[in-house]
């Protein structure tokens, strides 16, 4: 099975093709109380809260902090 850092560098690699850009939720939602972010996507609650409203740009910018995120887990 894989992790979940395994499985956001697998979607952040199918995100360098472009177009749409998916949510790095991977239905692991637990908070970690001391890095305050989730377990699953590494996202904090205000990455979170505003994936929906954000702009493509804005998506991809996450992305790019998730993926420094899980490697440095």
């Amino acid at each position: 099975m894989n992790s979940a850092r395994e499985l956001l560098l697998e979607h952040a690699r199918e995100l360098e093709a472009g177009g749409f850009v998916p949510s790095p939720c991977i239905s692991v939602c637990r908070m970690d109380a001391s890095s305050g972010l989730c377990e699953g996507c590494f996202r904090t609650l205000d990455e979170v809260a505003s994936w929906a409203m954000a702009s493509d740009e804005e998506k991809r910018a996450v992305w790019k902090l998730l993926v420094e995120r899980a490697q440095g887990a």
